[in-house]
């Protein structure tokens, strides 16, 4: 699995220099869920791809950008999906955004999750690789470097929720408001990587997308998003569910479904738990 994690460096790196590039605009194309992609996403997704095709122990790819999987090798072992650029419209903002790998054997289902890696592209570039443990590289001079274990506390002090106020489900919003009654501070960027990167370096909290009235399914996708977080935080001692099950043992019906997702600490997937127990 390391050719993997080195080819994931080498499209960060490059990634990170086309980011501080001047053009940002919208491509005229539209991605598998009808996303608009700027153009850093074709590019992003491009370079990440170029890289896998490199990589022999890859069998097949699929990315959020593509409809279809890409064969790599025949003789491969590996499946990886990925997210290029997550969170890519606030790039002209200049807040953080990041590229999600997860690498499967034998199916894109999330039993079947052998790795999960991140990338955090902000002031600085930060690392993240998922495999028996969860271990911290940033990125110094010339190479990434490691930086230290990330655990999770067995409570947390912050909640990150997204989706539209105005949609939530009355329990969702009771959910909130009991976190916030009991403490908790917000901390919401609206990207998905540095939000979960915040949990994760603070020790923990809660990060949801959950179902809404207009997408019950939510819109976070299981295979590029989902699951590999749920790998991460799983590992670094949390969990993360759909409100009820556990994340990783749901089995998508094809690469680009989605569904609610939380991740956390202990302590408030409990509370998760708890408030969707209808």
């Amino acid at each position: 699995m390391q050719d993997i994690i080195e080819a994931i460096k080498i499209s960060a790196i490059k990634i990170a220099k086309e980011i501080k590039k001047e053009d940002r605009d919208y491509s005229q194309n539209t991605n598998s869920t009808g996303d608009n992609q700027l153009k850093i996403d074709i590019l992003s997704d491009i370079i990440i791809e170029e890289e896998l095709k490199k990589v022999t122990s890859i069998y097949e790819i699929v990315s959020e950008e593509k409809d279809d999987v890409v064969a790599v090798n025949p003789d491969g072992i590996y499946k990886v999906g990925y997210d290029p650029l997550d969170g890519s419209s606030l790039i002209d903002v200049n807040l953080s955004v990041g590229s999600i790998f997860a690498i499967y054997k034998n199916s894109f289902n999330g039993q079947d999750l052998v790795g999960a890696v991140y990338v955090v592209y902000g002031p600085r570039m930060d690392l993240v690789i998922a495999i028996d443990d969860v271990k911290l590289y940033r990125f110094i001079e010339d190479d990434f470097k490691y930086v230290k274990n990330l655990t999770l506390d067995e409570r947390g002090k912050y909640v990150s929720t997204g989706a539209t106020q105005k949609n939530w489900l009355p329990w969702h919003k009771k959910l909130v408001d009991k976190m916030f009654d009991e403490g908790y501070e917000l901390s919401y960027s609206g990207g998905m990587v540095p939000d979960l990167h915040f949990l994760l370096l603070r020790g923990g909290g809660l990060f949801s997308y959950p179902a809404t009235i207009d997408k019950p399914k939510s819109k976070l996708r299981m295979v590029f998003e989902i699951f590999p977080y749920a790998y991460i935080f799983e590992k670094a001692g949390g969990g993360a569910i759909d409100g009820t099950n556990r994340v990783l043992d749901l089995k998508p019906t094809f690469v680009h479904d989605t569904c609610p997702s939380f991740f956390g600490s202990n302590y408030e997937i409990e509370l998760v738990k708890k408030a969707y127990n209808l």
